[in-house]
């Protein structure tokens, strides 16, 4: 009996360690991934190269044999999230394995704070983090960022905290010395510094969240519940809802999937909303997407349609559209329809998506360890290439500091409920180009100067954006073309004397048009003012032309 006890135990041992990947495992899937992609998905390489990506695989699978098996793993993950596109990914489950610590970080304005816990650690909740392990905060976000498969700074705002609670990446990263499912941090609360342990919980003790805490048995949130905010009300609920506020006359809608809730559709919802507006004193809409992390994009017509179809609602003023950090995918395609076709004002933060994206990823298998790799497919450009940017920037921007959140204080949407639109262009670049593109030159040289002093529109960067006006016209290489970029630079320089870019960018027209001399004189002039900076290496290589 002894006997076949043992026999039994050695099997048993032999068919776990069978199941275990090998380093020479490991190698194989990675280059099976390295392969896969070249052949099937060489089209996502926009944002790397393939000599980085090769080269990043050289150095894992050298490294292989001497790594643990979660540091593999986020080595994948690492290799995946440099294409940076949100649907190409290794999900986040695949290095949280080990647990995640029982907290959830969100990004205020003021810093990134505890906003919710178990409630075993009360103590830490509402602390805001200064380190993690013996890291600063600033560098453990650093070291953290090439795991996060990262569209732009508003997706590692929305998405990538999460991966600084997962021991498995903070140690893989360097961030603490020791894999352990015991992690201290040190806070900061009420004035004082103090050190907290935390101690990992599976990855599905967590509350199903929109980035912030669902208050359950276990879990607390800093926010104050007695009261509600409209952008947190029916949060395990109802995936859509309006609420009608009277006194101001507005219909608050929020939306917070483009997936059909199965109660009810999105078009029997859009058709019930719109129903409510033309039988109700509606005299604004306030649509809020800034939780809206995306679906089936098809949705979205009916809305569109219904909006375009309401010439009193959709006008500038009526209409405020709140984007944020968690506006993305299916939603960043409504988003952009909503800019183009309707008269809305966005309010809110950037979103979490690149405005032209790959999405609809599909899945590839590593044939020894079974994770599962997502690439993206399909490319969406709902607006011209040259005019494809990192996110879809609010025309009023505003953000949450931690006592707002607190307090249920929701700053974004009172902003959209007191906005002053009189005389506003919520698209002011646009506005611009088109006063100079039909002769209205006088009413540009008046609107630009009220324009650039206008505090509400600290959103745009009117130096940067002028500038690129310019470089349209100058890189045209015709004579007229490059009279008028003279024309931009030079109004510039009038709105920014200090403007190393500007200097730069003219001392370049004249140089086209053969002034050396003039050239010359304002190169060195912007090389004075920004003597180490960008612009002022880049006025340097020009005037070097024209000294060889």
């Amino acid at each position: 009996m002894k006997k076949v006890l043992i026999i039994i135990q050695l099997l048993f041992c032999f068919q776990l360690s069978s199941q275990e990947t090998n380093a020479k495992q490991w190698q194989e899937d990675l280059r099976f991934l390295q392969n896969t992609i070249h052949k099937d998905y060489s089209f996502v390489f926009v944002k790397t190269t393939k000599e980085d990506f090769d080269a990043q695989v050289e150095t894992l699978y050298k490294d292989i044999p001497d790594l643990q098996e979660h540091e593999i793993r986020v080595g994948f993950t690492r290799i995946i999230s440099s294409f940076k596109y949100g649907h190409t990914q290794i999900p986040y489950g695949t290095v949280t394995k080990s647990g995640i610590l029982p907290i959830n970080l969100y990004d205020f304005n003021d810093g990134i704070y505890i906003e919710g816990v178990q409630k075993d650690h009360k103590k830490a909740l509402g602390a805001k983090i200064l380190k993690i392990g013996e890291t600063p905060i600033e560098k453990a976000l650093e070291l953290v960022y090439p795991v996060v498969p990262v569209e732009n700074e508003q997706y590692f705002k929305a998405y990538g905290l999460r991966f600084l609670i997962s021991p498995e990446v903070l140690h893989a990263q360097g961030i603490i010395p020791i894999l352990s499912n015991k992690v201290t941090l040190t806070l900061e609360k009420d004035g004082k510094v103090f050190t907290h342990e935390f101690t990992t919980i599976d990855k599905k003790d967590k509350p199903k969240t929109f980035n912030f805490t669902l208050p359950t048995e276990e879990w607390i949130t800093a926010r104050n519940t007695d009261i509600t905010p409209l952008y947190l009300k029916h949060f395990d609920d109802k995936l859509y809802y309006f609420e009608y506020l009277e006194d101001k006359k507005t219909l608050y809608v929020r939306q917070s999937s483009v997936f059909n809730d199965p109660k009810e559709t999105l078009a029997q919802f859009y058709k019930r909303m719109f129903e409510f507006i033309d039988s109700n004193n509606v005299e604004k809409l306030v649509y809020d997407v800034r939780l809206n992390g995306g679906g089936n994009n098809y949705n979205n017509l009916p809305l569109i349609k219904g909006l375009m179809a309401r010439p009193n609602l959709n006008k500038k003023g009526n209409f405020y559209f709140i984007i944020g950090r968690d506006t993305f995918s299916a939603c960043q395609n409504l988003t952009n329809e909503i800019t183009r076709y309707t008269e809305a004002i966005l309010v809110g933060e950037p979103t979490a998506e690149n405005i032209n994206f790959y999405g609809d990823a599909r899945a590839v298998q590593l044939p020894n360890s079974k994770i599962n790799a997502y690439i993206s497919y399909l490319w969406w450009q709902d607006y011209p290439a040259l005019e494809n940017k990192d996110a879809t920037v609010p025309s009023v921007p505003v953000t949450m500091s931690y006592d707002d959140y607190i307090q249920n204080k929701d700053v974004v949407l009172e902003t959209a409920l007191n906005f002053n639109a009189e005389g506003f262009q919520p698209k002011p670049m646009e506005y611009i180009t088109q006063l100079y593109v039909t002769g209205q030159g006088a009413k540009l040289a008046q609107e630009i100067p009220r324009m650039v002093q206008d505090p509400r529109y600290a959103f745009c960067d009117f130096e940067t954006e002028l500038n690129k006006k310019g470089n349209i016209l100058l890189e045209s290489g015709r004579g007229p073309e490059i009279q008028g970029s003279i024309q931009v630079f030079s109004m510039i320089m009038q709105l920014y004397p200090n403007s190393a870019m500007t200097y730069k960018n003219l001392g370049k027209a004249y140089l086209k048009l053969g002034d050396t001399k003039k050239a010359t004189e304002l190169l060195n002039k912007a090389i004075s003012l920004d003597t180490n900076g960008e612009q002022g290496k880049a006025a340097k290589e020009v005037l070097l032309q024209i000294l060889n």
